[in-house]
C-alpha cells in the first residue's frame, strides 16, 4: 500500500449481505435491516477518517422489480439510520443494468456491474482516490474481483453470500473476516500502522 495521505483513502462496502441484510430485489425501505455490527463498523470508519463508499448491483431496477426511485427512498433510509446513530456513508454508487433486460435504458453491456469496476472508478474520478491505497470489503467474488481489479486491498466478510463464495474467492482475496466490523478492526490497525492516527 501506498503512503498517500489518509484523506485519498477510501473504504469501498458492497450492500446487500455486508452491510445490510441479504434480501432479494429490496424494494420497501420498511423491510431494510442492518446486520448486527454493521452500523458501528460504520461508525468507525468514520471516527479513522477515510471515505465510506457503497458499491452494490441493483439489478432488480432492470428486472422491474424497483424503480431507481425507490432505491434512493432505501438508501435514504440508510442514510438516516446511520446519522441517529451518528455514522454515515459519504456516497452511494450502484448499478442498475442487465444485459438481458427488457426495459431498454438499462439493457447495457454497462463497465459498472460488478466484478468489472466501474462503480469503483466513478469515486476514484470524483473524489481523488488513491485505489491502491483503499479497500473493497463485500461477500462475494464479484466484489473481490472488482476490488482486485483496481488494485485495491480485497476483505471478504462471511456474512451474505461470503461462506458460499469464500473458496472461488481465494485468488482475490487479501483477508477474510467474521463481518463487517471484524474488516473494520483489521484496516483500523493497519492504518494506525501507516498514518499515525
Amino acid at each position: 500500500m501506498s503512503g498517500s495521505s489518509i484523506d485519498r483513502v477510501a473504504v469501498f462496502l458492497d450492500r446487500d449481505g455486508t452491510i445490510i441484510e441479504n434480501v432479494p430485489y429490496l424494494a420497501n425501505p420498511n423491510e431494510l435491516k442492518f446486520l448486527p455490527n454493521s452500523v458501528e463498523a460504520i461508525r468507525l470508519l468514520n471516527e479513522i477518517g477515510v471515505k465510506v463508499f457503497v458499491i452494490t448491483n441493483q439489478s432488480g431496477i432492470a428486472r422491474g422489480f424497483l424503480s431507481e426511485e425507490i432505491l434512493n427512498d432505501i438508501h435514504f433510509r440508510m442514510h438516516e439510520i446511520l446519522k441517529s446513530n451518528n455514522a454515515k456513508i459519504d456516497k452511494f454508487f450502484y448499478c442498475p443494468h442487465l444485459i438481458d433486460s427488457t426495459i431498454e435504458k438499462y439493457s447495457v453491456d454497462c463497465d459498472c456491474r460488478k466484478p468489472k469496476s466501474g462503480l469503483i472508478l466513478q469515486a476514484f474520478n470524483k473524489y481523488n482516490i488513491d485505489l491502491n491505497s483503499s479497500f473493497v470489503i463485500g461477500d462475494s467474488a464479484a466484489d473481490m474481483l472488482a476490488g482486485k481489479n483496481v488494485g485495491a486491498f480485497t476483505i471478504l466478510v462471511q456474512t451474505g453470500y461470503g461462506k458460499r463464495d469464500k473458496d472461488s474467492s481465494v485468488s482475490s482475496t487479501d483477508f477474510v473476516a467474521n463481518d463487517l466490523l471484524d474488516a473494520v478492526k483489521f484496516i483500523s490497525s493497519k492504518i494506525k500502522k501507516l498514518y499515525a492516527v
